[in-house]
């Protein structure tokens, strides 16, 4: 075997790009095979532009039945991602050497609501960073019982957060932000965000990334970042923290032009509210999983946006956030956003001293509930609605203790047809809107 070089921190990495004005872009690409998946990381890090490269496991290993990725692997079926624990720490370390050395960092996507062997084997493997959470990757996901992923994250986060041994230490990027793609307002992103940050740094990590993914609205989405990074610096003080951008994560637009048109608004987005990280989706999403050269048009096209956009970007926020004294605030006055995910928080906070038995007990009440979140342990009381200006907000918030709204400002939530509307609200924007005109 080879002798494997330590890859470059994952967080170190993203905040020196940063500090120079670029956005880091990165794919959710996975392979069954080492030699494709080895393909797949270097052409990730030989693309044209500042990319994190993603080892994004297969639905198997997500669950734990790696017998059946085995299976599957050897009667000739494709995975849809890399089965990282059958194919073991040595060969992973040495694949990712071989593709990325240390131009990179390497980042593992699982979706696993109960991932302690994931957690052991990118560790043995010299990796330093993935994503996830107890909340964020159970109820969306699994029918795993919320105390038990609470109990299962809590393991592995306490083993991620001193790294792989070298000194570098963990990183842990919060999937709370992605709840249920468009279907859940911008509040209750930010609150569970906010709160799995909170259950890592209490399970021992310094290191950690909260995430937004792009909904309807585009103003709407500009005020929850601002209001997340906000947040925390009001509740993570003293942390390595980052935000982390998705671009649209429902129904994706079919055309070609509607699926460029989502994709850099999404990156405006990014640049707009100062985040450090960009995770893309290609032209084909709507359809088929991507090929490789696929992902790296994708990340060459984000970088390449980011580039013309961004000087346009820095001019706009120094211009229009300023206080009543002429000073400059980047938060701006308190939105309704942040007022209502600044409530949730605290509610939470009072309810347990431990920060995952608050989760559990604010689920099982109803003080947090997910609308259209069909797992054991949530309320399901809640539901959503578009408002005439085409921002997402509630229509009904259940036992959730957020203020009441005005028969005038409260819209009614509708049935199946309406909630089939809601789902493809981007897609059918998109597909009909004119394409925007090319920055110069």
């Amino acid at each position: 075997m080879t002798t494997s070089p330590a890859p470059t921190a994952f967080s170190a990495y993203v905040a020196e790009h940063h500090a120079q004005g670029r956005l880091v872009v990165q794919p959710r690409m996975g392979f069954g095979t080492i030699p494709r998946m080895r393909d797949g990381l270097r052409a990730v890090a030989g693309a044209r532009a500042d990319t994190v490269a993603t080892l994004t496991l297969d639905s198997y290993t997500r669950v734990g039945d790696h017998a059946a990725a085995d299976l599957a692997l050897r009667d000739g079926h494709d995975l849809n991602g890399y089965p990282l624990v059958l194919h073991g720490a040595a060969d992973t370390r040495d694949m990712v050497a071989e593709a990325v050395g240390t131009r990179v960092p390497v980042q593992v996507r699982h979706g696993s609501a109960q991932p302690l062997k994931i957690f052991r084997t990118l560790l043995d493997a010299g990796l330093d960073a993935t994503e996830g959470g107890p909340v964020s990757y159970c109820l969306p996901y699994s029918r795993v019982p919320l105390a038990k992923a609470v109990e299962a994250w809590a393991e592995c986060c306490e083993i991620l957060a001193p790294g792989p041994g070298d000194g570098r230490p963990g990183h842990l990027e919060s999937f709370a932000g992605c709840m249920l793609g468009q279907l859940c307002p911008p509040s209750l992103t930010v609150a569970l965000s906010v709160l799995e940050g909170l259950f890592f740094r209490q399970h021992g990590l310094r290191s950690i990334s909260l995430s937004y993914a792009q909904q309807v609205h585009a103003g709407q989405d500009l005020e929850a970042i601002r209001a997340l990074r906000r947040l925390v610096g009001e509740f993570l003080p003293g942390l390595d923290t980052h935000i982390v951008v998705y671009t649209f994560m429902g129904l994706f637009p079919s055309t070609p032009e509607g699926a460029a048109a989502i994709s850099r608004d999404s990156v405006e987005l990014a640049m707009s509210a100062g985040a450090h990280r960009l995770i893309v989706k290609t032209a084909v999403e709507s359809s088929r999983i991507p090929t490789v050269a696929e992902n790296v048009e994708a990340l060459e096209l984000a970088a390449e946006h980011a580039a013309r956009f961004g000087q346009q970007a820095a001019r706009v926020a120094r211009t229009e956030h300023r206080d009543e004294n002429g000073e400059y605030d980047e938060y701006g006055a308190d939105s309704e956003t942040y007022l209502e995910a600044r409530a949730l928080i605290d509610a939470v906070r009072g309810l347990r001293h431990d920060i995952g038995d608050a989760l559990v007990t604010a689920f099982r009440t109803g003080v947090l509930d997910l609308p259209y979140c069909l797992h054991p342990d949530n309320a399901g009381r809640t539901r959503t609605a578009f408002t005439p200006e085409g921002r997402l907000t509630w229509a009904d918030t259940g036992r959730m203790p957020l203020p009441p709204r005005s028969a005038r400002t409260a819209p009614r939530a509708g049935g199946s047809a309406e909630l089939l509307r809601m789902l493809g609200e981007n897609q059918r924007r998109y597909d009909r809107r004119p394409a925007p005109p090319v920055l110069r």
